[in-house]
C-alpha cells in the first residue's frame, strides 16, 4: 500500500501545474475568414513553455480528431454532442476539421496531441445580424484547467473579426461547468431554457 502511495505521489509531482492563459492574446484582424490562419506576425495564443497551443484545425487533423473523440468519456461526449455515441463518421470528422463552408474549427494541442476542440458556424441571428453558433469540448483530464476558456476566447475573437455580433451556444442544462464558464465570460448573456437544454446568446461587444 505504501509503495502505491509513493507511486501516486511521484506521478502527481511530475504532472505540470496548470498554466495561466495570457490575459489579452492578440487575434487576427477583420479580414479573417473561417478556416484562415493567423495573419503574419500575429501568433496564436500559447501557454508558457509551449505546453498548450491553440491553432486552426485542418483536414490532416482528422485521424487525431478521431483519437481525441474516442478518448472522451461517454459523459463528456454526451454533454458536448447530446449523445454518448462516438461522432466519428467521415462527414462529422470533416466538419470538425473545418471542411464545411462557414465553419471555423480550432484545436488545443499539447505535445502534438489534441486535448480540446472548438468550432463556430456562421449564420444569421433572429435580428438579421451575423451570428456564430459555437461548441467546445475538452479532454476529461484537461477539464477545469482553462483550456475550454481559451478555446472559447479564441472562437469569440475570430467570430468578431469576421463581423459576428452575437454568439449562440446550446448547452445541456446539467452541464453546469460550461454554463459557469460562459457566465464568467459574458455575465449579461441571455438564457433561453427548454426542458433539457439552455440556448445562450451573448453579445460580442
Amino acid at each position: 500500500m505504501l509503495a502505491d502511495a509513493e507511486s501516486v505521489k511521484r506521478t502527481q509531482e511530475r504532472e505540470p501545474a496548470a498554466p495561466a492563459w495570457p490575459a489579452a492574446p492578440a487575434w487576427p484582424g477583420p479580414s479573417v475568414s473561417p478556416g484562415a490562419p493567423a495573419s503574419p506576425g500575429v501568433p496564436w495564443p500559447v501557454w508558457s513553455a509551449g505546453q498548450v497551443q491553440i491553432r486552426r484545425a485542418t483536414s490532416t487533423d482528422q485521424p487525431a480528431l478521431r483519437d481525441f473523440l474516442t478518448g472522451l468519456s461517454v459523459r463528456t461526449r454526451y454533454l458536448r454532442f447530446f449523445a454518448g455515441a462516438l461522432p466519428a463518421s467521415p462527414a462529422m470528422l470533416g466538419a470538425l476539421a473545418g471542411a464545411r463552408d462557414g465553419v471555423d474549427a480550432l484545436v488545443a494541442t499539447r505535445n502534438g496531441a489534441i486535448i480540446g476542440h472548438a468550432m463556430a458556424a456562421d449564420t444569421t441571428g433572429p435580428d438579421g445580424g451575423a451570428m456564430a453558433e459555437i461548441g467546445v469540448v475538452v479532454a476529461d483530464a484537461w477539464q477545469g484547467r482553462g483550456v475550454g476558456s481559451g478555446l472559447l476566447r479564441a472562437l469569440a475573437g475570430r467570430a468578431r473579426a469576421r463581423g459576428a455580433t452575437t454568439l449562440a451556444m446550446d448547452v445541456l442544462a446539467e452541464n453546469q461547468r460550461v454554463l459557469a464558464m460562459i457566465a464568467a465570460r459574458w455575465p449579461a448573456a441571455r438564457h433561453d431554457r427548454s426542458a433539457a437544454s439552455v440556448t445562450v446568446h451573448a453579445r460580442l461587444d
